[in-house]
């Protein structure tokens, strides 16, 4: 059985998603390089440049590096759910990742003058730091307040909450499952 990630909340909370309670255990669908260009794949459309994070770009360190940003960013969420101050690690651990990746801005002149921005490091260090940014802006946003564990008792799926009868991260993967089960114990023979 293959899995895909669930995807569509904002990308930060894409990157924690990663790691899907299956069976009895958690599983990393970015746990190779592999894993990670296929869910770079996925993402192509949010990510800059998302050519470079193919798995042949990708090495060990690389992996490190973004293992890191999703380790510290479900660290701060979690905190941020359970209504307590995001550890001082976790923040530093972002901007670590940040630093590792500076992003410099330039003007192109031509037909259609434009001010481009470029990152530093590597393929691996620069999603990194394009996650940690990500990850940065999510946290101290908005949407911060509104991020939640799905309901579901096997899932550990985080999404934004924007719609405060929102319960499930997804209503076709788990809310329909809570659905049929309560409706089967509700209507099961004595």
């Amino acid at each position: 059985m293959e899995l895909t990630a669930f995807v569509g909340e904002p990308l930060a909370l894409d990157l924690i998603n990663t790691r899907p309670l299956i069976g009895e255990g958690h599983v990393d669908l970015i746990g190779d390089a592999e894993g990670l260009a296929v869910w770079v794949a996925q993402e192509a459309g949010r990510l800059p440049d998302a050519s470079l994070f193919g798995a042949a770009t990708l090495a060990v360190e690389d992996l490190v590096a973004v293992h890191a940003v999703r380790d510290h960013l479900a660290s701060a969420v979690r905190s941020l759910i359970e209504g307590r101050d995001v550890p001082t690690g976790d923040v530093a651990g972002l901007n670590a990742a940040m630093r590792a990746a500076p992003v410099t801005r330039h003007l192109d002149w031509g037909d259609a003058p434009a001010v481009n921005s470029e990152r530093a490091g590597t393929p691996g260090v620069q999603l990194a730091g394009f996650l940690a940014e990500d990850a940065a802006l999510l946290l101290a946003g908005p949407d911060a307040r509104l991020i939640r564990k799905c309901e579901a008792d096997d899932c550990v799926m985080l999404f934004v909450g924007n719609n405060a009868r929102r319960r499930w991260c997804s209503a076709a993967r788990c809310g329909n499952r809570v659905r049929v089960s309560r409706y089967y114990q509700r209507n099961r023979s004595p």
